[in-house]
């Protein structure tokens, strides 16, 4: 089970195209190299798990199509069927991190509101539930309009709008990992990393999302508070809808960057989290020392902790079980494996102690002695 799960998300907004054409034209790659016996792709898809979502707004796209590369205007099909942009239609989990962060309360895996479903659109639950059923580490949404490479956070804990131009650096405690992951994209890419790209300079092609403008409810943001999915949004090309003789030019910029951003996703810890008896524990809080966002464990017991080379204290902790700490050293090339076996905690019960002068017999001066309830494990 210690093998990550990965996928790529295209033409979420149904007029940027291009994201959906290379992520089909990816598909058709991976499957020809594989059975040509390509060595590196053979084991990139030996070693990860893969998933390919080339239009999450199809409604958006057929309308987008019927005009056109020639007469398609800047918004038209973008929004899905009922006129909503998805990617501001995620529950908004910042406002609830920003509090959260003042009180000490989670860092990670933030509740959902209660009537969440009836504020997102079809599109947007199917892809909430989707994410929920897998344990994502790595993620990228392909968008376009832009050229560059776009990471968390997208929401200013002071919201500012992009027509203003007021914005500001918000970063996450990975701050540092996004820009590589974002950089790892730009520079594979042809022209990405060369930074002016479509009007605008972008150093190193890459951005944080609320630096350039900040933008609420969206879908990457989203995949870091409430999942252990790491997502950036990848801005591909400055025309939303590029005709088709452009299509090869645009794979081919893109090709490497695809693929080597797929295997990013192999890179900081992973392993195990069992009892004493090598059953697997859903749930456990890994707790990076330094970095306040955790990840937990999937339902087999398997985690995965991106995470830059360098020296760690890790904790492993778990509802009904004694923590456990660890430091390790990430190497700058495949994952190290760190396998966490966690004790249940002993719960001793209070000694029942006689009154001072008093006889074992004496029932009506004996105090009864109530057992504390179950001490239970400290979870972050």
């Amino acid at each position: 089970p210690v093998e990550p799960e990965f996928k790529y998300v295209g033409n979420m907004h149904g007029n940027e195209v291009l994201g959906r054409e290379l992520l089909l034209q990816l598909s058709e790659f991976l499957c020809e190299e594989y059975r040509r016996g390509n060595e590196r792709i053979t084991r990139l898809i030996h070693d990860t798990r893969i998933h390919i979502m080339p239009s999450m707004n199809p409604d958006g796209y057929e309308v987008a199509a019927k005009q056109g590369p020639d007469s398609n205007g800047y918004l038209t099909g973008r929004n899905n069927a009922n006129g909503v942009d998805l990617n501001r239609n995620f529950p908004d989990l910042n406002t609830l991190m920003y509090y959260s962060r003042e009180i000490s309360g989670p860092n990670h895996h933030i509740p959902l509101p209660d009537n969440w479903k009836s504020q997102v659109e079809p599109e947007t639950l199917a892809v909430i539930q989707w994410i929920s059923s897998y344990n994502f580490v790595l993620s990228a949404n392909l968008h376009g309009g832009a050229v560059v490479a776009n990471y968390p956070y997208d929401k200013s804990q002071d919201q500012r709008f992009r027509s203003h131009r007021r914005t500001v650096n918000t970063p996450t405690p990975d701050d540092k990992l996004f820009q590589k992951l974002a950089k790892t994209y730009s520079y594979a890419h042809s022209w990405m990393h060369r930074g002016w790209n479509c009007g605008d300079y972008f150093a190193d092609g890459i951005t944080n999302g609320a630096s350039w403008y900040s933008l609420s409810k969206g879908m990457q943001d989203f995949n870091y508070l409430y999942t252990n999915c790491f997502e950036i949004t990848l801005e591909l090309s400055c025309n939303k809808f590029p005709p088709e003789e452009d299509l090869e030019r645009q794979w081919m910029a893109n090709r490497e960057a695809l693929v080597v951003f797929i295997e990013e996703v192999h890179q900081g810890i992973k392993g195990m989290v069992s009892d004493e008896n090598n059953n697997g524990i859903a749930g456990a809080v890994i707790s990076v020392q330094g970095i306040s966002h955790d990840i937990t464990s999937g339902d087999m017991g398997d985690y995965f902790r991106l995470l830059l080379p360098g020296t760690y204290t890790v904790t492993a902790s778990a509802e009904g079980y004694q923590p456990l700490t660890v430091t390790t050293t990430v190497g700058p090339a495949a994952p190290s494996l760190v396998h966490f076996q966690l004790k249940q905690e002993v719960v001793r019960k209070p000694t029942e102690r006689k009154a001072s002068g008093t006889r074992t017999n004496n029932k009506a001066l004996q105090k009864k002695v109530v057992p504390r309830a179950t001490r239970r494990g400290t979870q972050r």
